[in-house]
Order: C-alpha cells, then structure tokens, then sequence
C-alpha cells in the first residue's frame, strides 16, 4: 500500500469517525428544521414574485390601452388641424393675391379671417406653430407648414408614447418576475430534494451510507441557499411592510 493511499484512508477514518450515529441524528434534526425554514422561504418570496408579475401584466394591459386610446385622439386631433391648416393655406393664397393687386380691403378681410381661424380653432401649441410658418413665409417668401417644425408633429403622440413607453416597462418588469418567480420555484425543488433525503438517512443501517446521504443533503442545501440569495427581491419588498410597520 502507497503512502498517499494510507494518508487517504487515515483522513477518511477520522472523517468517519467524527460523524458517529448521534452526530448524524443532531445534524439531521437541524438540517431539518432549517431546510422546512429555508422552503418556506422560498416559496413565500417566489409566491410574492407571481402576484407582482400578475399585477405588472395587468398595468401593463391597461397602460397598452390608454395608450393606444391616446394614440388614436392625438390622430385626430392632428387631422381637424391639419384641415384647419388648410383652410388657412386658403386665405393666404387669397391674402397674398389681394396683396399683389393692391386691394386694401380683401386683404384686410383675409387677414382678419386667419386671426380669426387662429383664435377660436387652434390650441396655444397649433397656434404657436401656425404662427412660426407665417413668419418664415414672411422671412423667406415660401409657404412652410407648421408640421414642418422640428418635434411638433411628435408633439401631438407624447401623452400616447409617455403611456406606451410606461406599459412596456411594466411588461418587461412582469416578465422579470416571472423568470425571478420561476428560479424561486427551482430552489424550492431543490429543498425538497434536500428534505426527502435528510428523511431517509435513517432509514439506512451502514452508518457509511447514511454519511452519504447526509453529505449529498447538505450539498444540495448549500447550493440552493446560494442560489437563492443570489436571486432579487421582488419590488418594494420590506418586512416591515407585512407587519403594519
């Protein structure tokens, strides 16, 4: 026999020798009790995850909703002022016809037609931006839209996308619950592997087998504790908070 093999057996022998029959009881007991402790755990923190993945989705659905309602005024409300605009186009021509021919009087009235228009038909943002393009008809000389300002056209979809924008968070944050809720699920697999095999050790007569199956216990123990505490939190988690704290 090797001298590395005797080193091997004289550890093991001492290995065994420390985890005698009652030793092995004492640690089965407490395995016991802080693996149920841990499984608990686990499925509460996982069980959490799933009412905030199904919340996340619900918000996300209504989000959705009133962001496409949202989406579909803001169309709307584009076109009747992109008529307005148009009808505005109209008495511009005509303005700047009256203008060339020197008639005071129909230029003056097409003048007051567009003050008009502006006043009662456009909010303060289509007149702010109606008025930009007069000014740079009167700057350049061409005829601009105002939808050709830079963001404005945008401008009428931003509630809509702020809303949109929201859902899809939401979405994203409930499918991260979900997989957190999921890896929760595994641990508890884990632990229940971990306490079916801690409850047969006792069932084995050879002492060696039963340190077998302690040890294979306190592995999976282990590496699902780790795991576990790798995991995040759900959302706004706080003990406190289920105390009335």
């Amino acid at each position: 026999m090797s001298e590395e093999t005797k080193v091997k057996e004289k550890k093991e022998s001492k290995f065994a020798a420390h985890l005698t029959e009652n030793k092995i009881e004492f640690i089965v007991a407490i395995f016991l009790g802080v693996t149920a402790l841990f499984t608990s755990w686990a499925g509460w923190i996982g069980s959490l995850h799933g009412g905030n993945q199904a919340t996340n989705y619900t918000e996300s659905n209504n989000y959705a909703s009133m962001g496409n309602s949202e989406w579909n005024q803001a169309s709307q409300y584009l076109m009747q002022d992109m008529m307005t605009w148009n009808t505005i186009s109209d008495l511009m021509i005509e303005l700047t016809f009256a203008e060339d021919k020197g008639d005071a009087d129909a230029a003056e009235k097409y003048s007051w037609k567009i003050d008009q228009i502006i006043t009662d038909n456009c909010t303060p943002e289509f007149a702010e931006a109606v008025e930009w393009a007069l000014d740079q008809a009167e700057t350049t000389g061409e005829f601009v839209s105002p939808f050709d300002k830079e963001g404005f056209e945008d401008s009428y979809y931003a509630d809509a996308q702020e809303l949109l924008d929201t859902a899809d968070q939401l979405l994203e944050d409930g499918k991260a619950d979900n997989q957190a809720g999921d890896s929760f699920n595994l641990v508890v697999v884990i632990y229940s592997i971990t306490l079916f095999l801690l409850g047969i050790v006792g069932i084995f007569k050879n002492l060696p087998n039963r340190r077998i199956v302690l040890v294979i216990a306190i592995v999976a123990f282990v590496i699902a504790t780790i795991y576990m505490f790798t995991l995040p939190m759900p959302t706004g988690f706080s003990m406190s908070n289920f105390f009335g704290a």
